[in-house]
């Protein structure tokens, strides 16, 4: 039976800093319950907790030892695991590196019955999935005006997948610029048109009417008509509809809505 030390280890979210978590418990030699996020986590009664701060040359190390000794694979796994929304995902990646470092080498990754790989095979799994929900039912918007030409879409996904799926938007865009906005985190990816980059903007974007190209209008009838003209209502299953279209992706699906609101920065809070 393993024995893990009972200290939990809280660092930032990012994946530099879940390396630097990484990092710190080969270093003082322990071995921690919980790797997790600040603000994520409940402490069990006793539980010294260590908050770990992000070094970038640490997490640089780390990021080597793994593709080093494990795989580029391995490594794509822990990136994966620090973007996803499951609370578990930071003690599930510390585990695995434990194991795919100290015993599995390259071949950890691909040892989907040891207890330390199951786990990160789902968390993967499941960032993969919501990954390709984003890449299926994100909508965008042509926006125009005063030295404004780009395409908008929001997004509300469970898990941080703009830097995983920016690259396969930057594909077929080319050179037209966009912006990918997550709306729980507010976080944006930004396509110039030639590079791209995540920013965080200071207040909520809201799209308006008025920044609409004045085609965006009759295109977002036209695709709602053909999205109603496809369906059959001799074969609605309203149960399959929400396992192939999740529900919480409706609120921006152009279809499913009546009409569509624009870019502002909202004055809320």
């Amino acid at each position: 039976m393993e024995l893990y030390d009972d200290v939990a280890y809280v660092y930032d979210g990012s994946l530099e800093g879940l390396l630097s978590a990484i990092f710190c418990a080969y270093a003082h030699h322990e071995d921690p319950c919980d790797v997790v996020v600040e603000g994520a986590f409940q402490p069990r009664l006793s539980q010294r907790i260590s908050r770990i701060e992000t070094d970038v040359h640490a997490a640089h190390r780390v990021r080597a030892g793994i593709q080093r000794t494990c795989g580029r694979q391995a490594f794509r796994a822990v990136l994966k695991a620090s973007l996803s929304g499951d609370e578990q995902a930071g003690t599930v990646a510390y585990r695995f590196v434990r194991y795919a470092m100290d015993e599995g080498g390259k071949s950890a990754v691909s040892n989907i019955a040891h207890p330390s790989v199951a786990p990160m095979h789902a968390i993967v799994r499941s960032v993969n999935q919501e990954c390709e929900h984003i890449r299926q039912f994100a909508r965008f918007s042509h926006l125009k005006g005063n030295d404004m030409d780009l395409w908008f879409a929001r997004i509300r996904p469970r898990d941080n997948v703009i830097p995983l799926v920016m690259e396969h938007f930057v594909a077929r865009f080319n050179i037209q610029p966009f912006l990918l906005y997550d709306e729980g985190r507010r976080l944006v990816g930004v396509y110039d048109g030639t590079s791209w980059y995540q920013a965080m903007p200071d207040a909520d974007l809201f799209l308006d009417r008025e920044c609409m190209s004045s085609e965006e209008p009759l295109m977002q009838d036209a695709w709602r008509r053909f999205y109603r003209a496809l369906s059959v209502e001799a074969r609605y299953n309203p149960e399959l509809r929400r396992q192939l279209m999740p529900k919480r992706f409706w609120s921006n699906l152009t279809e499913i809505q009546e009409g569509a609101p624009g870019l502002r920065k909202s004055t809320r809070p």
